[in-house]
């Protein structure tokens, strides 16, 4: 029940999938901080143990050399 749940929800907030076991899944997440917490807050209720975030990231697009 909870991986379809835990599915049903990566699909709505467009959440990818990483890794997934018997006992675990791992997500990767893109987008703003409220979007991400709501994702956070529904997947503790399914029991969530951990989570890791990177904060606000950037990456230059383009051929300029520094």
């Amino acid at each position: 029940m909870v991986e379809v749940v835990g599915d049903a929800l990566s699909d709505i907030f467009r959440a990818k999938v990483v890794d997934t076991t018997t006992e675990s899944f791992v997500f990767e997440l893109t987008g703003a901080p409220t979007k991400i917490d709501k994702f956070v807050d529904l997947m503790r209720g399914l029991g969530l143990v951990e989570v890791s975030r990177t904060g606000v990231l950037s990456l230059q697009r383009g051929v300029e050399v520094f």
